[in-house]
C-alpha cells in the first residue's frame, strides 16, 4: 500500500492503483484514521450477572424445572416476589442455549416399522374398513374387505351399518374356514382402527392360531394394499355417489367384487387376475402368453428389434415394508397344473346370518380347496 502511495504522488491515484492492481478505495481506507471502539456502555436497566444466576437457579430449580417462564412469573409474582420480566427469562435462558420444551409430557411409544413377506397366497393377509355413502347426509355403510396380500384376491367382504368388532370377528373366522388356512400359517395386518385391535378379534386370532400385526398410528403406507383396493373401488366409472339402501350397496358390491377377483388384470400381477394367481393358474397363462408372442416373432422377426418378446413375470415375494437391501426377485413356480382349461366365472356373494358376505370363488378353480 505503501508503494501505491508514493508511486501516486507522480502519476495519480487511479493510474498507479490500476499499475499495481491495487483497489482505489483499499488505499482510501488506509488513508484515513483508525477509529477507536470504545466498549458499549451498559445500560443501567440491565440485569446483572449475578442476578442472572439467580434466576437460571430458579428456573432450573427442582420446584420449576418442567415449567414455562410465564407460569414461573406468575407463581413468583403472586408470592409477592419479582425477579425479571418473564421475556427477560426467556433471555436468560437463551443465552445458556437452555430454551426448550419445559413441559413434563406424555411420551408416546416408539412403534416399529412393519416389515411383512408373503411368497404365496394365504400367508399374509390385510384387512380394512371403509365409508360408502348412504342415501342422506350423515348416513354410512360400512364395507369390511379382507384381502391376500400376495394374490391381491378379496377372500372375505361384507357390508353393514356399523362398524363392529363382533360383525369383524364373524368375518375373519368364515373367511379363515373357507380359505382351509391351518394354525401358524397365517398372518393378518391392520391399521389401529377401534375393530383391528378390539380384544376379542385379538383372542380370535390366538385361538384360529393367526398372527395379528398392526400399522403405525397415521402411516397409510403400512397397509397400502387395502388402501389401494379401495381407490380402485371407489375409481370406478360406475361407482354411485351414494347408495340408496344396505341392499343396494351389496348388490354393487357383489359385482365388483366379481370383476375384480376374476376379470381386473392386475398391473402388479404382470396383467394376471387376482384369481389367476390365487388359485395357481399363473404359470399356464405365463406359458400361454410366451406361444402367443414366440409366433407372432416367427411371423414379423423384424418388429421386435430386441429379439423374442417375453411376458411380464410373476413377482416372486411380495412386502408390506421392504427392507432397502431387499432385492427384486421373480417367482418361478413348479410345473403342473390341474384345471388346465378352467376359466373364471363371476364371484357369486354368499350370505352368514343377516350381514356378513364372502365371496363364492370361481367353482373351477376352488373345487379342490373346498374339498
Amino acid at each position: 500500500m505503501q508503494s501505491a502511495e508514493a508511486f501516486g504522488k507522480s502519476v495519480g491515484v487511479q493510474a498507479a492503483c490500476a499499475a499495481l492492481i491495487v483497489p482505489r478505495s483499499s488505499l482510501y481506507r488506509a488513508r484515513a484514521p483508525q477509529a477507536v471502539r470504545s466498549r458499549p456502555k451498559i445500560s443501567p436497566r440491565a440485569i446483572s450477572e449475578a442476578e442472572k444466576i439467580k434466576v437460571r437457579q430458579e428456573l432450573n430449580s427442582e420446584r420449576f424445572q418442567d415449567q414455562s417462564p410465564r407460569e414461573v412469573y406468575a407463581t413468583l409474582i403472586d408470592e409477592g416476589r419479582y425477579l425479571c420480566s418473564w421475556r427477560s427469562m426467556y433471555r436468560i435462558l437463551d443465552e445458556n442455549h437452555e430454551v426448550r420444551e419445559r413441559r413434563d409430557q406424555l411420551r408416546h411409544p416408539n412403534y416399529i416399522k412393519p416389515e411383512l413377506l408373503a411368497t404365496a397366497p394365504n400367508q399374509l393377509w390385510s384387512w380394512d374398513i371403509t365409508k360408502l355413502l348412504g342415501p342422506t347426509k350423515w348416513t354410512y355403510f360400512y364395507l369390511y374387505v379382507i384381502l391376500d396380500v400376495f394374490s391381491r384376491y378379496v377372500v372375505g367382504w361384507m357390508i353393514a351399518e356399523r362398524e363392529s368388532a363382533a360383525l369383524a370377528e364373524e368375518l375373519i373366522s368364515q373367511t379363515c374356514v373357507r380359505q382351509g388356512t391351518q394354525r401358524g400359517q397365517l398372518t393378518i395386518h391392520a391399521d389401529r382402527g377401534s375393530a383391528m385391535t378390539s380384544k376379542s378379534v385379538a383372542l380370535l386370532l390366538a385361538d384360529l392360531g393367526v398372527t395379528k400385526t398392526h400399522s403405525r398410528p397415521h402411516v397409510s403406507n403400512d397397509n397400502p394394499y387395502s388402501e389401494a383396493q379401495f381407490k380402485t373401488m371407489k375409481y370406478r366409472p360406475d361407482y354411485p355417489t351414494r347408495f340408496g339402501c344396505l341392499q343396494d350397496a351389496r348388490a354393487w358390491a357383489a359385482e365388483f367384487f366379481g370383476w375384480y377377483n376374476c376379470e381386473h388384470h392386475h398391473t402388479g400381477l404382470a396383467l394376471l387376475t387376482p384369481a389367476d394367481v390365487h388359485f395357481h393358474h399363473a404359470d399356464d397363462i405365463l406359458q400361454k402368453r410366451q406361444a402367443v408372442l414366440q409366433a407372432a416373432y416367427e411371423k414379423t422377426p423384424e418388429r421386435f428389434v430386441k429379439g423374442v418378446p417375453h411376458p411380464s413375470q410373476l413377482p416372486k415375494a411380495v412386502w408390506i415394508n421392504p427392507p432397502t437391501s431387499s432385492p427384486i426377485a421373480f417367482i418361478e413356480r413348479p410345473a403342473g397344473n390341474e384345471n388346465e382349461n378352467s376359466h373364471c366365472k363371476s364371484a357369486v356373494p354368499v350370505s352368514f346370518g343377516a350381514t356378513l358376505i364372502v365371496p363364492e370363488f370361481c367353482p373351477e378353480k376352488v373345487a379342490s380347496i373346498l374339498e
